[in-house]
């Protein structure tokens, strides 16, 4: 976590949903929240991409991370948003069910992914798993989890 915000001892996420998953990501990967509004659909680009948006006169690349990490679609409804972030120079949005709040984890509260898991599920995507109150929160790197896709949607491969 070279870029983590970190305040002491402890993390500043901004928490999501995906379906019933709640994950956390650093709160310095994401440039800004928007509500999800009109998206055009780029043919022939990976399915991953559900188009791009004008944002602010820029036109940028929005990719569902629902569909990227291969959970259940979903229709999108009024809690759906996109947060803005910024890999390899580009900006790119990343959809997702819900964000529900910004909150800070203390490094004791955060625990390697377990090692059963760390073999099936790409750890250079999770980072650990935050412990909340009583729920748990996966921690996400957002820029490793689309940084390979933002570089293949730019040189034209599809999925």
């Amino acid at each position: 976590m070279a870029e983590d915000t970190t305040i002491g001892d402890e993390m500043q996420l901004v928490i999501f949903k995906l379906g019933t998953e709640e994950f956390g990501v650093d709160i310095s990967q994401v440039r800004e929240i928007i509500r999800v509004g009109e998206i055009t659909r780029i043919p022939g680009s990976p399915r991953y991409v559900d188009g791009v948006i004008n944002l602010r006169g820029q036109v940028t690349t929005v990719v569902n991370l629902r569909t990227r990490l291969g959970l259940d679609g979903k229709a999108m409804d009024s809690n759906a948003r996109i947060m803005i972030m910024e890999v390899n120079k580009n900006v790119v949005g990343v959809i997702v069910d819900s964000v529900t709040e910004v909150k800070n984890l203390a490094s004791t509260q955060i625990e390697p992914l377990p090692e059963a898991l760390s073999s099936s599920i790409s750890s250079e995507y999770i980072q650990g798993v935050g412990k909340l109150d009583n729920r748990l929160l996966i921690l996400v790197d957002l820029k490793q989890v689309i940084r390979d896709d933002i570089n293949a949607v730019a040189h034209g491969v599809t999925a």
